[in-house]
């Protein structure tokens, strides 16, 4: 287990605590979900007072890092506020704007993706679309969603753009939910493995035009079932 940075002896000690906690939450000192140690014990592990962790403890509450729950000690929440503003931004929006920012997004990053992609990455891919196929054809929907949703995000990793892979990284749980709920029968959930095998077969040739309309048809075919099914009708 990774030991957290006990901050230097300066005037900003409780800006360096922040700045170090942060660290240690982003590289998964504190894995998201988790609740972080007593403040005793804290407080005998950095060696900082009271006011001093409680200071830094609520800005960091306050970047939406950490959750204090009432009785029952402070939770990670985020592993970054960006990742925590993005995230609750996305998910407090209508599900059309969230379908249309994740066409953007993965319609640039499958184009980007057929001229960057690594063999490696290819493969990947088609085992992805296999796994893909043995849960829709599964009685576990949440087990397919979440295979399509590890699919999609090495799409986006194999574009090679690492700014790229962060935001969709952030914003995974918000672009992925809207799959969530959806009742696919056999004709939507054969149009969407064919288009999904279009995808990879583009992207495996490096045609970055056939992978961009691909990317924007999944999405789009997505949104057209979604608008049809009952949870779209009581959500309105």
């Amino acid at each position: 287990m990774t030991r957290i940075s006990a901050p230097r002896r300066t005037a900003s000690l409780s800006a360096q605590l922040v700045d170090s906690l942060r660290s240690h939450i982003e590289t998964g000192g504190w894995p998201v979900g988790t609740r972080i140690p007593p403040e005793q014990a804290l407080m005998d592990e950095l060696g900082v007072g009271r006011s001093t962790l409680r200071e830094a403890i609520g800005a960091l509450v306050h970047l939406g890092l950490l959750e204090p729950r009432a009785g029952d000690g402070t939770y990670v929440r985020s592993s970054s506020e960006l990742q925590s503003v993005m995230v609750r931004r996305a998910g407090s929006v209508e599900r059309d704007k969230v379908l249309e920012l994740r066409t953007v997004l993965e319609e640039y990053a499958s184009g980007a993706a057929a001229l960057r992609r690594s063999e490696e990455q290819l493969e990947q891919l088609r085992e992805l679309l296999a796994d893909a196929d043995e849960a829709s054809a599964g009685e576990d929907p949440a087990a397919a969603t979440s295979v399509d949703a590890l699919f999609h995000r090495a799409v986006v990793r194999a574009s090679g753009n690492d700014l790229l892979i962060e935001v969709y990284d952030y914003l995974g749980t918000a672009l992925t939910s809207s799959l969530g709920g959806l009742t696919w029968d056999a004709g939507h959930a054969e149009e969407h493995a064919r288009l999904h095998r279009r995808l990879v077969d583009a992207i495996g040739s490096r045609d970055a035009g056939a992978a961009r309309a691909a990317a924007a048809a999944i999405v789009r075919l997505t949104h057209d079932h979604d608008t049809t099914t009952p949870r779209a009708a009581e959500d309105q």
